[in-house]
């Protein structure tokens, strides 16, 4: 019989991962802090609970997939009665992009209860992880990464083991989302330049992805950003801004020079000071066009109504 998994947070990613397991047969507690996003799970069998210690199960694990390491902390880390209640021999499977400090922290606080912290950061979008097709990054402690590894092939097609510091997986997923925002500056930028000169961005976005550009971020981010079509916000552009921003403290905390990095941090809270935070973050390409004179992503629905 498959174990009890209580899943923390059903956004974007956390709604579809969680049905993914409900598909894989694992019996599976919810709870998540706007109840509405519950009820779809709760029609496919899951338990709904009303705290989130009351997802836990005594040694067994517990998956989260929360927005930014302050959340991550306060409904998990500094719950003191989910840890005591998820106890000695508990796994805490954490899917967030958040400070490889934050892991390590929050490694070391579980561990006073007997509950193994593992990073388990995801790369994808929400329609890869409905797909159960997310890249998993894994970091922790070697025995409970072995425990774990049934349930994250579950919500991906493969799982990257990074070893035993609980920060290692956090710094990839940073390094990939570095590499993520700088493709699409890039792109933006390219593409400005070509529109500029008379020369379609579309254009461009197709020869790009039929060359030497062949590649899903070429190919998807692309198409949007050549489009300028930066809504639904599948990833919202304010999450950008926080990634970012992680990636740039971490590199100072290791005396890593990123020049670009700054940059994009630049142009990701321009982007958000004009309201354009709930926009997908390849809407920060918006922030090459306007600089050329050229058209400007709108604000987000969002940013408008508070105006």
């Amino acid at each position: 019989m498959r174990p009890v998994i209580g899943f923390i947070g059903l956004g974007n990613m956390g709604q579809p991962m969680a049905g993914n397991l409900l598909a894989a047969g694992y019996p599976v507690r919810v709870w998540n802090r706007s109840p509405a996003r519950v009820a779809p799970l709760a029609a496919r069998g899951a338990v709904c609970v009303s705290r989130p210690e009351e997802v836990a199960e005594p040694g067994g694990l517990l998956v989260s997939s929360l927005a930014n390491d302050q959340v991550l902390d306060e409904v998990v880390g500094a719950n003191r009665e989910l840890l005591r209640r998820l106890g000695p021999d508990g796994i805490h499977i954490s899917t967030s992009t958040v400070a490889p400090s934050t892991s390590r922290r929050l490694a070391e606080g579980h561990r006073q209860y007997g509950v193994t912290y593992l990073a388990a950061p995801v790369l994808g979008r929400p329609d890869a992880a409905a797909a159960a097709r997310l890249w998993i990054f894994l970091s922790g402690r070697p025995e409970a990464r072995e425990r774990a590894l049934p349930v994250l092939r579950a919500l991906g097609q493969g799982v990257f083991d990074l070893g035993e510091d609980p920060g290692a997986a956090n710094v990839v997923k940073l390094a990939c989302n570095f590499l993520l925002a700088s493709a699409m500056e890039a792109m933006a930028e390219a593409f400005t330049l070509a529109e500029k000169n008379g020369v379609a961005r579309g254009l461009v976005a197709d020869l790009l992805v039929r060359t030497v550009f062949d590649c899903p971020v070429y190919r998807n981010y692309g198409k949007q950003i050549a489009e300028q079509r930066y809504q639904p916000g599948l990833f919202k552009l304010s999450l950008g801004l926080k990634d970012v921003s992680l990636v740039l403290q971490t590199a100072a905390s290791s005396e890593v020079p990123m020049p670009l990095a700054s940059l994009l941090h630049d142009h990701f809270l321009a982007a958000s000071a004009k309201g354009r935070g709930d926009l997908d973050w390849t809407g920060v390409a918006g922030e090459v066009s306007e600089a050329a004179g050229l058209r400007a992503p709108a604000p987000s629905e969002a940013a408008a109504g508070r105006e």
